[in-house]
């Protein structure tokens, strides 16, 4: 099918890239990687979907040159990957070294192709044992996070394009413990707002770390969704900017601003850690960029069902458009709202890059190949949206699809594919969707 977009649309230094994330793909059981959250949360009967883990994925710990040459050969600038924290230091403590020797393995690989490496410290693989001290929920996490970005940053961070220190922290923080879907699968206010703000001081706290090695081009990477109310009522309207504060504003606000938007320390507040103001200066580590994930919008209401009652009273209403194999409505609009908010209440000049955008078909392999026009659909849309941003005066200086690979989508399993190339999951084979080809086509047109 036709693709309206060419690389000649976009800035010149415009970025193109692809992303993915470490236990989603490399295979957790090589290379001396040690236990994560994730491995206890799957193994945990009813968490994950068959009790299937990342203990293969799609193997790219033996494969990576394969599937590098694959983003070379798709014509993308960049690789957005993530670091095992579990796989360089297994006890969350002690170096190993052949999991540092991987990613340093992987960085001279991507250079070799003429690929930029984009590394994010954290995609929510924390090791056992620091999730034994409780993890999130414990300060000193910042102090762990900070010693395991000394580890590998003192060996590949000289080599890198960019880095951010923790992918979406709304999940590593909300959904993990407030809403329990994913590890540690906690359903806990207290534990909640710790780590809501713990998550933070982390972030912080490796920007420090990582300014001591003389890096630069650092930046955070936060997943953001457009909340609509379900109506035009007060209750609703009241509902929707409440998750909109917990789920944008908060992290948002405390990096640029120092401070928490209110709506949300009406219900966490009282549960935060002590002298949680004094972290702010940490906190607002000045950064370099801001990279915003963006997939859906939610369409909120106050919650109704009195077995539900207390804080923050909302609950999620199905919207009628179109939706991908999440259940997610997709919603172009929205990644332009996003990011022209974004840059006018927080980051003014400062670069913003799409990190992550995509959808999970339920694609089939014929014999004719993959075809993917739902995905090719999505990305037509959502890039007229950064152009648009782009016209509009938003300093957007790239754009990264997830994902480049068919993966292991965490409590869902295998089922929900996300690739420009899709995996057999048998055989480990990969093959370039009909996406991968029209998105190779438009970036070397």
């Amino acid at each position: 099918m036709s693709f309206p977009h060419k690389r000649a649309d976009f800035p010149d230094d415009f970025i193109f890239g692809v992303a993915t994330s470490s236990y989603q793909i490399e295979g957790h059981a090589k290379g001396g990687a040690g236990r994560t959250h994730w491995d206890d949360f799957a193994a945990t009967p009813g968490n994950v979907v068959r009790g299937e883990t990342g203990a293969l994925a799609c193997d790219h710990y033996t494969r990576y040159a394969e599937d590098l040459d694959l983003v070379q050969a798709g014509g993308f600038d960049a690789y957005r990957f993530s670091i095992s924290w579990a796989r360089v230091m297994p006890d969350g403590v002690n170096i190993n070294p052949e999991g540092v020797d991987f990613y340093d393995r992987l960085t001279d690989a991507m250079l070799e192709r003429g690929i930029h490496p984009c590394a994010t410290l954290y995609h929510w693989e924390l090791p056992s044992s620091l999730a034994d001290k409780g993890g999130w929920r414990n300060r000193d996490i910042a102090h762990w996070f900070a010693d395991f970005t000394q580890a590998i940053m003192s060996r590949i961070g000289d080599r890198m394009s960019s880095v951010a220190p923790i992918n979406e922290p709304w999940c590593v923080a909300w959904l993990s413990h407030f809403l329990g879907e994913h590890a540690p699968g906690l359903r806990d206010i207290r534990a909640a707002a710790h780590a809501m703000h713990h998550v933070l001081l982390a972030h912080g706290s490796a920007i420090e770390t990582m300014r001591a090695l003389g890096m630069t081009n650092l930046g955070g990477v936060f997943n953001m969704e457009w909340a609509d109310p379900v109506d035009n009522s007060p209750q609703a309207t009241r509902a929707a900017a409440r998750y909109d504060g917990i789920y944008n504003h908060w992290f948002l606000s405390g990096v640029f601003k120092g401070e928490y938007p209110q709506i949300v320390l009406e219900g966490l507040e009282p549960h935060l850690p002590d002298r949680w103001q004094d972290d702010f200066p940490t906190i607002q580590s000045p950064l370099d960029w801001v990279g915003v994930n963006y997939y859906t919008r939610k369409r909120i209401a106050p919650e109704t069902d009195l077995t539900r009652p207390g804080w923050p009273a909302l609950r999620e209403v199905d919207g009628p458009l179109p939706k991908t194999q999440m259940g997610w409505e997709i919603y172009p609009e929205g990644l332009y709202q996003l990011l022209t908010r974004t840059t006018r209440d927080y980051t003014g000049d400062l670069p913003l890059f799409v990190t992550e955008n995509g959808m999970a078909c339920a694609d089939q392999r014929e014999p004719d190949g993959v075809n993917d026009p739902a995905r090719i659909a999505y990305l037509e849309t959502h890039l007229a949206q950064v152009k648009r941003a782009i016209q509009d005066g938003v300093p957007v200086q790239g754009y990264m699809v997830w994902s480049l690979l068919d993966n292991y989508e965490w409590a869902l399993g295998y089922e929900k594919r996300f690739g420009l190339v899709h995996v057999d999951f048998d055989t480990l084979e990969r093959t370039p969707k009909s996406s991968y080809h029209t998105l190779a086509n438009a970036l070397r047109s």
